[in-house]
């Protein structure tokens, strides 16, 4: 993806009428305590406009992660030192070398000294009991805990940044088989701790299990479960690696193919994440992939499994032509609405978007997935045939229709109308042709671009100037006037 590596490419990522885009990652970008910061530029009407700035890679929201830079902005040694220093004190307490020493020392203790800090959401030696005496904790952390560290530790719910939305053991063993039986013996799950504890807990009790998983995660408390050659810490919006050049070979070095193990990646990234950033590291891990290779498979593919809500589709196809959504739906144990067994609108609408053959991935048939002989793949009980779009057309469970004058199936509850020209649900306000803007009336620009709105709030910057200037002289007065009274006051006591 060129555009995402160079800032002066003509391909803009994410361009709407007004709004941001994301130009990617460029080389020397600054950093924040999450990696290299991303390139981002003002449009509007779709072009490009106004200067172009830095801003977290992983937190959309400034709450999370304020940092900010211009494009342009000449930062003094002062802030830069400044800035390095912040990102060092971001960072966790402990290395991931460390915490796998921890990890040695904690399991050779006896269950009743064995804690777990709620609040810190950290595993305990005695020595540490004290410094977190009034913490709330976990007794008797057994080794079964340990091997499913997504059940102690808090979910961190942000649906921008972390969104650990854990799999339901419903959708994770459906996953896992499916893996199996295509014929996988390594995953590379990224931002998939569920999963990978459920392979790691079967590798350690089953002697036959052949599957290995190295887990990449944004989420740096999975480093106190899990050796170096079973996680990396690694935020997917840019490709950053943590642990550097080291943590980047323990990558390369797991998707090395050796006697016939067959490699696959399996992502599930925060759901309110920017897709183009996504996309430009999958295919750096995908690169990463072909790299190992070895000669022959030049024009293959990494296969992936990228677990997506079905209305990203579109997104997703751009970056990735060769992907298919499948129909099955996958669900959470902590989403309220991402949970199977609901019928109609309230279906989970996560979907698995794949580059594998559509036919391989068989979905199970107790649950209603049959086989469409024409579409030659797996879909849900609903997804009907449409004859004249010449495939299952379905994409949220439901049996959709046929528009004839929209030339698509649409979904049931949706009627064309001919003000619009489209179908869309039957009680809403018709578009019109053009619609200008908001302050002005006029069109060809929205309100965030209006001159009137921008001539507004220049006067009423002049006016709140002029304000503060009348407010400041008063203030004056008044305290000359209390100064003077005070002199006089003094005065006649003596």
């Amino acid at each position: 993806m060129a555009a995402v590596n160079a800032a002066g490419s003509a391909g803009l990522y994410g361009l709407g009428t007004d709004g941001l885009v994301l130009l990617g990652l460029v080389p020397g970008a600054p950093s924040c305590p999450h990696g290299p910061a991303l390139l981002f530029a003002k449009t509007s009407q779709g072009k490009e406009e106004g200067r172009r700035f830095y801003a977290c890679s992983a937190c959309r929201d400034r709450k999370d992660c304020n940092f900010f830079q211009w494009e342009d902005e000449k930062v003094s040694e002062t802030r830069l030192a400044a800035r390095e220093e912040y990102n060092r004190n971001c960072q966790p307490p402990f290395t991931h070398r460390q915490n796998v020493e921890r990890y040695k020392n904690f399991i050779l203790l006896p269950l009743s000294k064995r804690r777990f800090c709620q609040e810190c959401q950290q595993l305990l030696l005695p020595a540490e009991w004290e410094n977190h005496s009034g913490h709330q904790f976990l007794c008797d952390i057994s080794t079964v805990q340990l091997q499913h560290p997504s059940q102690l530790l808090y979910p961190l719910e942000n649906k921008k940044t972390n969104a650990q939305y854990l799999f339901a053991d419903r959708s994770c063993q459906f996953l896992l088989d499916l893996i199996i039986n295509l014929g996988f013996r390594r995953v590379l799950s990224v931002g998939t701790p569920r999963l990978h504890e459920m392979i790691q807990s079967k590798a350690s009790q089953e002697e036959d299990f052949r599957v290995r998983s190295l887990l990449l995660d944004i989420d740096f408390r999975y480093s106190q479960f899990y050796t170096e050659d079973e996680f990396c810490h690694y935020n997917m919006f840019n490709h950053h690696f943590f642990g550097g050049e080291a943590a980047h070979e323990t990558c390369r070095k797991f998707l090395y193919q050796d006697s016939g193990e067959r490699v696959i990646m399996v992502a599930d990234p925060p759901f309110g994440g920017l897709v183009e950033a996504l996309a430009s590291s999958f295919k750096k891990l995908m690169s990463l992939w072909k790299e190992t290779e070895k000669e022959g498979h030049n024009n293959q593919e990494m296969p992936v499994f990228w677990i997506f809500p079905y209305f990203f589709e579109a997104r997703i196809l751009e970056f990735f032509p060769s992907f298919t959504m499948m129909d099955y739906q996958v669900d959470y144990d902590n989403h309220a609405l991402y949970k199977h067994g609901k019928t109609g609108r309230r279906q989970s609408p996560v979907r698995i978007f794949t580059n594998l053959t559509p036919s391989t991935i068989v979905l199970p048939a107790e649950e209603g997935y049959r086989f469409c002989t024409i579409c030659q793949r797996y879909v849900s009980s609903g997804n009907q045939h449409c004859e004249m779009c010449n495939s299952c057309t379905s994409k949220d469970g439901r049996q959709w229709k046929h528009c004839v004058l929209c030339q698509k199936c649409v979904k049931p509850s949706w009627f064309h109308c001919n003000n619009c020209n489209r179908c869309i649900l039957q009680n809403h306000t018709c578009e019109k042709a053009d619609a200008g803007c908001f302050v002005c009336g006029k069109t060809g620009h929205k309100r965030s671009a209006c001159a009137s709105l921008a001539r507004t709030r220049t006067a009423c910057r002049a006016d709140e100037k002029q304000r503060r200037k009348t407010l400041k002289r008063v203030k004056m007065k008044i305290c000359r006037r209390s100064a003077m009274k005070h002199v006089m006051f003094s005065r006649k006591k003596k």
